[in-house]
């Protein structure tokens, strides 16, 4: 942005009431914008043996041991992030439903035969509404209204079935959070997914006291909401003895960006305002910064499984988290040895190959240059940064971010969880690079925030604000250019010590649009 560009911005911005951001953040951003963001170049996949580790057997029970002490002793705390509503979820519905309000069952079976997916998709619905945990929901619903359930689905109109599930209607579902949509159906009735997360916590974030730690990002519109169903799940919950320190956040204002137009001049709604959007879930670096916790597991809302599934989830986030305890008291022991005047060759040698073999990493050539004071200096700066385990599933067919190995500018190569939104499709290398992934993140992290004194780290140190993303996104029937923020477990998390290891393909189990409940592991045992 040439110096007359940004002198009419800033004027323009100075002559605005109540921005969102301050003139200096949004100046940033625009310049973003101009300068656009660079794809992270691929080295190679992180595979088994080359980034990705296997714990074996006979290390289990020992990881498991130290998790089980950090339990009791309070350190573990749950983090969902939950922030979203669940529009996504019944997008296929809800746009059916818009395109024509009176769309018969067998004009969809039609389109669906000639290969049109979204037809297809609400077909697979109306086929299967018995076995979705909110069929009894919907037939009260529409009972509310004066009709019956089974004469709808006799009629085909399938609108009308979509009106009573997504809009004011009826169940509303397209604009209530996703969380507390009911996924699964159990004898005495259904849970909503922030009830499966909250049965969850029982069994890995609550030690001997049965308190349950828990912490849940929300959206404003939703907290009312959100608020009545966690005191009936408290309520429902104490009487088997159980106690909640389960706290919410939203998303921080200050981490909103600005939106612009294909000219990168700043976008006005029809009102004439400047329109800011929530930088992605990036953002929520700040929420988890602001727990000031200890050891934190991270998994995404709609990832979770019904009871007679959930026992190989429990079993590998312990295994996880054990790990990381393991590997923090012997990074600790070593950064506290590093402050000592008598530290040796011996000694860094000891630390090269914990680094190479625990955390997977070759130092580079430059180090071997170094006398022992600069490598001690070296190590200490390496190791000394929040950690994170993250799990690891065979790759299958789910979009999203995967394991690999990334240079950046100054050619240093680090692990990374990557988004195929971040490498260059036009270019074949790296195109083959990403293809070949044989593993995929379900974001299933367990996080070390503290040093080794006890002190919670400055997250934000630890994030790469090159790695952010700009997206096209539209507003009252105009296209705009959005900024997202490095996500939460990609760019924000770019500088942490990072261990990538798998799990078994049992502990993802994602809900990412309606019909997916209808997976064989979503559905109740027969």
């Amino acid at each position: 942005m040439n110096k007359n560009m940004l002198e009419k911005l800033k004027n323009e911005l100075l002559l605005e009431n109540n921005l969102e951001l301050d003139i200096e953040k949004i100046i940033e951003q625009v310049q973003i914008f101009e300068k656009g963001i660079a794809y992270l170049k691929l080295a190679r996949p992180c595979v088994i043996g080359d980034g990705i580790k296997v714990i074996l057997g006979i290390e289990e029970n020992e990881y498991l041991n130290h998790f089980k002490s950090a339990l009791d002793e309070g350190r573990i705390i749950k983090f969902v992030p939950a922030s979203g509503a669940a529009s996504r979820m019944f997008k296929n519905l809800l746009s059916v439903s818009m395109k024509n309000k009176h769309t018969n069952i067998k004009t969809l079976k039609e389109k669906a035969s000639r290969g049109d997916d979204e037809s297809a998709a609400v077909v697979e619905f109306y086929e299967n509404l018995p076995r979705f945990a909110f069929y009894e929901d919907i037939k009260n619903a529409v009972i509310k209204s004066g009709s019956r359930l089974e004469d709808l689905i006799t009629e085909g109109i399938i609108s009308d079935i979509i009106n009573y599930v997504t809009n004011e209607k009826g169940l509303n579902y397209s604009n209530l959070p996703k969380g507390s949509i009911p996924f699964h159906l159990y004898p005495d009735g259904a849970r909503t997914a922030f009830e499966e997360h909250l049965v969850e916590a029982m069994n890995y974030s609550a030690g001997k006291d049965k308190t349950i730690r828990a912490h849940f990002t929300i959206s404003p519109e939703h907290e009312l909401i959100i608020e009545m169903l966690f005191q009936s799940l408290y309520e429902k919950y104490k009487k088997e003895g159980w106690k909640f320190e389960v706290g919410f956040s939203f998303q921080s204002p200050s981490t909103k960006t600005v939106s612009v137009n294909s000219d990168n001049s700043l976008f006005r709604d029809e009102k004439g305002n400047i329109t800011f959007r929530p930088g992605g879930h990036g953002a929520l670096l700040k929420n988890l910064e602001e727990l000031k916790a200890d050891l934190i597991l991270i998994k995404n809302i709609d990832n979770i499984s019904p009871d007679h599934l959930k026992s190989e989830t429990y079993k590998y986030k312990m295994i996880l988290g054990g790990y990381l305890i393991s590997l923090q008291k012997k990074i600790f022991s070593f950064l506290e040895k590093c402050t000592e005047e008598k530290s040796n060759e011996n000694f860094i040698e000891e630390i090269i190959e914990f680094i190479k073999k625990e955390i997977g990493y070759q130092l580079t050539p430059e180090f071997n240059s170094m006398n022992v004071t600069e490598k001690k200096k070296y190590l200490f700066n390496f190791l000394n940064r929040p950690i994170r385990i993250c799990g690891m599933v065979k790759k299958e067919k789910h979009p999203g971010g995967g394991p690999f190995w990334v240079e950046d500018k100054d050619s240093k190569i680090s692990k990374q969880v990557v988004e195929t939104s971040q490498v260059d499709l036009s270019e074949k290398g790296q195109k083959e690079i990403l293809e070949s992934a044989t593993h995929f993140s379900p974001v299933d992290f367990i996080c070390g925030v503290k040093d080794y004194k006890g002190k919670n780290f400055s997250l934000q140190d630890y994030s790469n604000p090159d790695t952010g993303l700009i997206t096209t996104k539209s507003k009252d029937g105009k296209e705009l250019k959005a900024l997202e923020l490095p996500g939460l477990w990609n760019g924000g998390m770019y500088y942490w010590l990072t261990v990538f290891v798998e799990v078994p393909r049992a502990t993802f189990n994602p809900v990412k649009e309606v019909n997916d409940l209808l997976k064989p592991e979503h559905q109740p045992l027969k």
